[in-house]
C-alpha cells in the first residue's frame, strides 16, 4: 500500500513539474523543487485526484492575468441572451443582453435606446404585443471568405422568429428584427461565406403570413414554410430589409441549415422533418405529433441555390408579402432554386465540410452519418437524376446518385463539426457519446477510407457540439465542447431543476480526453461557435465621450461636462447630467407630477472598467454607463414623492455617496 501511495505521489509530482506550474524563476534549488512537488502530491492525494485529473486541470488552468485562447458564443436558450465563455478555462465572461431585459447592462430597464430596440421587434400585424422573452438557439459569427472575422454576431429567437445583430466592438445588441411572415424559426441564424446574408429557416409551418387563419384540416393546402435571406450591410452593421427576401417552401418542419463554402458557395442546405405533414391531435384521439412525424424512413434535405434566387428577385419574380419580397414555391421550382434529397428521418444536422464538398446529415432515429457529395449533387441536377417529385412538385434527387458515403457511428447522431486533420466529430444523443471519424478524399488529403476512429462518453444526452472554428473553411482542432441536456450526478444538487452541462474535450492528441465539466445555470443552451480570441478586437472604453451605443457615434444630444442643467418646456423636462467618480451633476431633479422627463446622462470617465450605473428608486429605471457612453431614460413622473437615485456599480471608495434625489411635486 505504501509503495502504491509513493508511486501515486510521484506521478502527481511529475505531472505538476512537467507543466511548470510550480517551477518559477525564483525556485532554483533541488530541495525547493522537491518540497513543492511533495506538496502538490499531498494536495492531490487529499483531494482524491488521479494523474488524469491533474493532467486535465493543467490543460484548463489559466492563471490570473492570463487570457483564454478562444471565446465561445453560446445561445442562452429561454433566457433570451447570449453567453460568452472562455476556453480552455470554461469561465463565463459575459451574458450579452439580446432579447430579454437585463439590469446589469441597463438593457431595456430604463434606457430608451435598448427599449426602442425591443419595442421595434414586438409582435406586428396590428397586435403590437410586447415581447420580453426569447428562446435563443443558433448564434452565428460573421465571416469573410468562409472564416470568422470577429466583427459581428447574430442570434435568433425561435419562439418569435426574431434576429438580433450584436456588434463585437462592444458586445452589445444593435438591431432586432421581427421576421415578416414567420412565427417560429429554428434553422437560423447562419451566414453566407462573406456575410452577404443572414439565413433564417422557419420551424413549424403556418399560413403566410402567420396571422392569416386557416384550419388545421387545410394544412397541406394553406400551410407553408419559409427560408429568409436577410441582406447584411456590413458598413452600417445592420440588416437591410429592403434588400432581403424569403423563399416559400412546403409545410415540412425545417431544421438546421448550413451555407455552402468554397466549391459549394452560393448554395444552402437545410434539413427537415415531418415530411408526413402530420397535424397531431392527441387530445382529440388522433396520433400525437411524436408518432406522426416519424413514420417515414426518410425526410428531405432542402438544397437551395440562393445565388440564383438573388437573380430571380432582381428580375421581379417575387411578390411582396408583409413588406418583404417572397419567391413563391412554384417559382422556386420552375427556376431551379429548390431540390430535395432523401435523408434519414428526424434529422438534426446539415453540416458542410471545410472544403465545401461534403454535406453531413444525421438522423436522430438513425445510426449513421450520411454524407452527400456536392459534385454528385451538381451532376444529378444537371442530368435530372431524380427519384420523382414530392406532392408539391419539388424534384427529389436520387439518394444513391448523390451519396458519397454512409458510416455507422451510433444511435441518435445529431450535429457534426470538423478539425484541421481531416476528422469529423458528431454528437450521438441516445448513446451519450461523441464520435470521431475520418472524412474521405478530397478533404482528407487522399485518404479514401471513411472510418470510425473513436468514441468518448458524454454526461449526458449530448445535443449540439462545437469544435474550435469547426464549421469554417479552416478549423483549428485542439478543443471540442459537448452541450449536454442532462447533468444528473455531475454537480452538487440545487433542486429539481438541474443545470445544463458543457464538457470540454481535448482533441489534439491521439485519444480524446475529457477535461472539464461546466454547469450552465441559465436557460437551455442549444448551439455554440468558438472563435480564436485574437480575431476579436473589442473596445476597452468608448472612443469618445458622449458615445451613442446604437448609432456607434457621438450623440449630438449627449450631456457635456460644463453644460449640465435642467430645461423645462411646458410639461416636458430635459435633464442634462454627467457621471464621474463619485458624483452625478445635477444631484437634484425637481419636476411636477405628470411631467414627461428625459434624462440625458453621459459618463465622462476615460479609465478602463470605470463603469457607473444609474437607478431611480421606485421608477423601474437602471442604466449601465461604460466609460464614454451616453444614454437617455424617458418616463412620466406620475408618482409624486421623493425618489433617491444612485450609482448601481461599485465605482470608488465613495460609491455610496454617488447619489441624488428625484423630487416629484404633487399636483394641487
Amino acid at each position: 500500500m505504501k509503495q502504491r501511495k509513493g508511486v501515486f505521489l510521484s506521478l502527481c509530482a511529475i505531472f505538476v513539474i512537467a507543466a511548470g506550474i510550480f517551477i518559477v524563476s525564483a525556485v532554483t534549488s533541488d530541495s525547493q523543487q522537491a518540497k513543492l512537488s511533495a506538496s502538490a502530491g499531498q494536495i492531490a492525494q487529499e483531494r482524491g485526484l488521479s494523474p488524469a485529473d491533474i493532467s486535465a486541470a493543467l490543460k484548463t488552468y489559466v492563471p490570473t492575468g492570463k487570457y483564454d485562447d478562444y471565446l465561445m458564443f453560446s445561445s442562452g436558450g429561454h433566457s433570451g441572451q447570449v453567453l460568452v465563455i472562455g476556453v480552455p478555462s470554461m469561465r463565463l465572461l459575459k451574458v450579452i443582453a439580446a432579447f430579454t431585459p437585463e439590469p446589469w447592462q441597463g438593457f431595456a430597464t430604463g434606457a430608451k435606446e435598448s427599449g426602442d430596440l425591443l419595442d421595434g421587434a414586438n409582435m406586428p400585424l396590428g397586435t403590437n404585443r410586447e415581447l420580453r422573452w426569447a428562446d435563443t438557439h443558433h448564434p452565428a459569427l460573421s465571416e469573410t471568405n468562409g472564416d470568422y472575422d470577429g466583427q459581428f454576431l447574430f442570434i435568433n429567437d425561435k419562439a418569435n422568429a426574431r434576429i438580433a445583430v450584436i456588434d463585437l466592438r462592444d458586445f452589445e445588441t444593435k438591431q432586432i428584427i421581427k421576421s415578416p411572415n414567420m412565427i417560429s424559426d429554428h434553422g437560423s441564424t447562419f451566414v453566407t461565406p462573406n456575410t452577404e446574408y443572414v439565413i433564417e429557416g422557419s420551424q413549424y409551418a403556418a399560413p403566410i403570413p402567420f396571422s392569416d387563419y386557416a384550419p388545421i384540416e387545410q394544412y397541406q393546402e394553406k400551410y407553408r414554410g419559409l427560408i429568409g435571406f436577410y441582406k447584411f450591410n456590413r458598413a452600417k452593421g445592420r440588416i437591410d430589409m429592403a434588400s432581403s427576401f424569403q423563399i416559400e417552401i412546403p409545410p415540412y418542419w425545417q431544421d438546421l441549415c448550413d451555407a455552402g463554402k468554397k466549391v459549394s458557395e452560393g448554395w444552402l442546405f437545410c434539413g427537415s422533418l415531418n415530411t408526413e405533414m402530420a397535424t397531431g391531435g392527441f387530445g382529440d384521439g388522433k396520433p400525437p405529433f411524436e408518432a406522426g412525424v416519424s413514420q417515414k424512413d426518410m425526410d428531405y434535405l432542402h438544397v437551395v441555390n440562393w445565388k440564383k434566387a438573388e437573380a430571380v428577385v432582381a428580375a421581379g419574380k417575387a411578390k411582396m408579402i408583409s413588406g418583404i419580397k417572397v419567391i413563391p414555391l412554384q417559382t422556386a421550382i420552375d427556376e431551379g432554386l429548390l431540390y430535395f434529397i432523401p435523408e434519414p428521418k428526424s434529422p438534426h444536422g446539415a453540416d458542410v465540410s471545410p472544403d465545401g464538398n461534403y454535406i453531413v446529415i444525421s438522423g436522430k432515429l438513425d445510426t449513421h452519418a450520411t454524407i452527400f457529395g456536392f459534385d454528385k449533387i451538381q451532376k444529378a441536377i444537371a442530368n435530372k437524376t431524380f427519384e420523382g417529385k414530392d406532392v408539391f412538385g419539388v424534384p427529389i434527387l436520387d439518394f444513391n446518385a448523390v451519396k458519397a458515403a454512409q458510416l455507422e457511428i451510433g444511435l441518435g447522431p445529431l450535429h457534426t463539426q470538423f478539425d484541421d486533420k481531416g476528422n469529423a466529430y458528431t454528437s450521438v444523443f441516445i448513446e451519450s457519446t461523441m464520435a470521431k471519424w475520418t472524412l474521405g478524399e478530397p478533404y482528407n488529403s487522399g485518404e479514401k477510407a471513411w472510418k470510425l476512429v473513436e468514441k468518448i462518453p458524454i454526461h449526458y444526452n449530448i445535443g449540439h457540439l462545437v469544435c474550435a472554428e469547426g464549421d469554417t473553411v479552416s478549423p483549428d482542432g485542439k478543443y471540442c465542447v459537448s452541450l449536454n441536456k442532462w447533468a444528473i450526478d455531475r454537480f452538487t444538487p440545487v433542486g429539481p431543476l438541474h443545470p445544463q452541462n458543457f464538457q470540454l474535450i481535448d482533441i489534439s492528441g491521439e485519444k480524446m480526453q475529457l477535461l472539464y465539466d461546466m454547469p450552465i445555470g441559465i436557460g437551455e443552451p442549444h448551439y455554440v461557435q468558438m472563435i480564436k480570441a485574437d480575431k476579436l478586437n473589442p473596445w476597452l472604453v468608448y472612443p469618445e465621450v458622449g458615445f451613442n451605443t446604437i448609432t456607434m457615434s457621438v450623440d449630438p444630444k449627449a450631456a457635456k461636462s460644463g453644460s449640465e442643467g435642467i430645461v423645462r418646456n411646458g410639461n416636458n423636462v430635459d435633464v442634462y447630467m454627467t457621471a464621474i467618480r463619485s458624483h452625478f451633476n445635477p444631484e437634484h431633479i425637481k419636476v411636477k407630477q405628470g411631467d414627461n422627463v428625459k434624462i440625458h446622462i453621459t459618463s465622462i470617465e476615460r479609465a478602463r472598467d470605470a463603469t457607473h450605473g444609474f437607478a431611480i428608486d421606485g421608477y423601474n429605471v437602471n442604466l449601465s454607463l461604460e466609460p464614454g457612453e451616453a444614454s437617455t431614460v424617458e418616463f412620466v413622473a406620475d408618482k409624486p414623492g421623493v425618489y433617491p437615485f444612485y450609482c448601481t456599480e461599485f465605482c470608488s471608495a465613495l460609491h455610496l455617496e454617488m447619489a441624488g434625489y428625484l423630487l416629484v411635486e404633487p399636483n394641487q
